[in-house]
């Protein structure tokens, strides 16, 4: 049968030029982030994903990758997915059926990580924490006395509401008291802000490329521990998804051999990024994210806008502004892009609108250009700020001299 026989006519399409805009948008929302220019570049290279090149540039993401969690554990591995296909790797292959699950849940995307453990087949158990607050260790400890989890879940910095689970390392070194096992999201903090895998006893940890990292969408990495491979090993039953099975997945990452194709382009993308963060050292990363984020709350708030959450538990990576009164999170985000070509975020659910500080989006230059034309836009909008006071604020603060204990 013929297209023709089906009267079916081709629409008028459109090319890219014609979709995006002239001058491009300094994306400075939640994710992605802007990519750097080795990043890009080798996202436009394509090799045989079972060849000898693509094995050496799998061996040393594994070795970056080491580093950058923090672990020495070999059980690294990529996912051509999502953080969130990252996540669902994680409980699908640490969850049986029936097993216990302690879930912290103090937003959107921890929130998401409780409903994978329940797709898995998890007696859930959700802990809900107050939504501007972190996990209090004590409130953790007594949920995991009353229902002996085997697994724990969480997030280290929860990008709905900008809120840092600050506890994360006590919280984790309760769990191991009794035995369980913890998972930890990861992808807007991971190289942004310490996170220490074998040190604080986290058996396993996810994160995405397009965030703290400057790579890609869509190509993820995770680490399991010693302990949460032995439990891998150990399950009675098949991981129902077979594109998540952790076991078979080591054919590639592991053993040179075949799972599925590879995002061969996606992992050479990650390769460059992981380069970017050996090169600059953790601690050296850690310490200019914190003094940029910590600049711009400081032109924000002498501005005269709020900030959402408490700073005992402000997350540095994404920072939640409170939206003044009568505006929405459409109005400003629309009007900040079309006018500024500037891109921030909205929210999921809660009344703040988001700007990001990961990877190349902590970078001094961008500060100042978000920041004015954030402060523009409130203008424009009819809010009252002060916005030559926030600039020079950001400028003052960055320019003093900072000794960050991390």
């Amino acid at each position: 049968m013929s297209l023709d026989s089906l009267n079916i006519v081709p629409p008028n399409l459109m090319s890219l030029d014609d979709i995006l805009p002239q001058e491009p948008l300094l994306m400075m929302g939640a994710g992605p982030v802007p990519i750097p220019a080795r990043v890009a570049r080798a996202n436009s290279l394509v090799v045989n994903h079972l060849g000898g090149a693509m094995a050496k540039v799998i061996e040393q993401v594994k070795v970056m990758a080491q580093y950058v969690f923090q672990t020495r554990s070999p059980w690294v591995m990529g996912v051509a997915g999502p953080g969130s296909a990252a996540m669902e790797m994680a409980a699908a292959n640490l969850i049986e059926p029936g097993d216990k699950v302690l879930s912290i849940s103090n937003g959107f995307f921890s929130n998401r990580m409780a409903l994978m453990a329940e797709r898995v087949g998890a007696d859930l158990i959700e802990l809900d924490i107050e939504v501007k607050s972190a996990a209090d260790p004590s409130l953790v400890r007594a949920a995991i006395e009353r229902h002996n989890p085997k697994v724990l879940t969480m997030v280290h910095g929860e990008t709905s509401n900008t809120v840092c689970n600050i506890h994360l390392k006590e919280i984790a070194s309760i769990a191991k008291e009794y035995g369980c096992l913890v998972i930890v999201d990861a992808v807007c903090t991971l190289s942004t802000m310490p996170l220490k895998m074998d040190e604080w006893q986290i058996d396993a940890v996810i994160t995405g490329g397009q965030k703290g990292l400057s790579s890609i969408p869509g190509v993820s990495l995770l680490a399991f521990s010693e302990a949460a491979w032995q439990r891998i090993q150990e399950r009675e039953t098949q991981v129902v998804q077979w594109c998540l099975d952790a076991k078979l997945a080591t054919n590639f990452w592991h053993n040179d051999g075949y799972h599925y194709t590879a995002p061969v382009s996606g992992i050479m993308a990650l390769h460059e990024a992981l380069k970017l963060v050996c090169e600059e050292t953790l601690e050296a990363r850690f310490n200019r994210h914190l003094r940029c984020s910590k600049a711009l709350q400081e032109g924000i708030q002498s501005m005269g806008l709020a900030l959402f959450v408490p700073e005992a538990s402000r997350l540095n990576s994404v920072i939640g502004i409170c939206i003044p009164e009568g505006l929405t999170a459409t109005d400003i985000c629309h009007h900040i892009s079309h006018k500024y070509r500037v891109e921030i975020a909205g929210s999921f659910g809660q009344p703040v609108v988001r700007i990001g500080q990961m990877g190349e989006q902590c970078r001094e230059h961008n500060l100042f250009r978000a920041l004015h034309a954030f402060g523009s836009s409130m203008r424009d909008l009819g809010v009252k700020v002060d916005l030559p006071t926030g600039m020079a604020q950001l400028e003052v603060y960055l320019q003093k001299k900072h000794q960050f204990v991390l």
